[in-house]
């Protein structure tokens, strides 16, 4: 782990950046969970933390849903909650589709929040984003991918692999924020989601 420490100052201004439904895929895929709270706790105490945000869609018609106790939870916890409603539509095959795509509220937050961090740490591997990792160190801003090679295809682009200052790759959390599926809290009941303090 001495490569992943290194790569943060305690003086530096962090910004986190998390693509909700890019990093979901990509740890289910590693096959183990994050512990958000164990993830804020660490770049709190090591760095300077400015912000967390975290951003997911939402389908407008599903009163529960299993990311509801998670967004809940995040909110409550220290992160920004960005959500919007996801649309659905079914495509010429007739086939059922979910489009939610978060990339213009998550790049038009970094660049507000470019003059207030000096590092922003981007939980994604969407080549989507390049141009926004560019745009961000023109501003004077490091910035640090999160994502993994370590699955096939890989979950990171490469043209954003390369625009970064820093490539850390997933498995490398596991140490510091990682938990066993079979760890996962349990999932409350609709009846029971608004009282749940469940960690996750």
């Amino acid at each position: 782990m001495p490569g992943f420490f290194m790569r943060f100052k305690q003086s530096e201004r962090i910004g986190i950046f998390i693509d909700g439904a890019n990093l979901h895929a990509s740890i289910r895929a590693l096959g183990f969970d994050l512990d958000y709270k164990k993830l804020l706790d660490y770049f709190e105490d090591k760095t300077r933390l400015v912000r967390a945000f975290y951003y997911t869609a939402l389908l407008e018609d599903q009163e529960f849903s299993s990311l509801r106790p998670l967004v809940d939870w995040l909110d409550y916890n220290g992160y920004t909650v960005v959500t919007k409603q996801a649309k659905e539509f079914f495509d010429n095959a007739g086939r059922r589709r979910i489009k939610g795509n978060m990339d213009i509220e998550l790049a038009i937050d970094a660049m507000e929040m470019a003059d207030h961090i000096d590092h922003m740490l981007l939980f994604s591997g969407d080549g989507d984003f390049r141009s926004l990792v560019e745009a961000m160190q023109r501003k004077g801003c490091r910035v640090s991918v999160i994502s993994t090679i370590a699955v096939q295809p890989p979950s990171i682009a490469d043209e954003l692999r390369r625009q970064a200052d820093h490539f850390i790759d997933l498995t490398e959390l596991r140490e510091i924020a990682g938990r066993d599926v079979s760890e996962r809290p349990r999932r409350p009941r609709r009846d029971d989601a608004s009282d749940s303090d469940d960690d996750f």
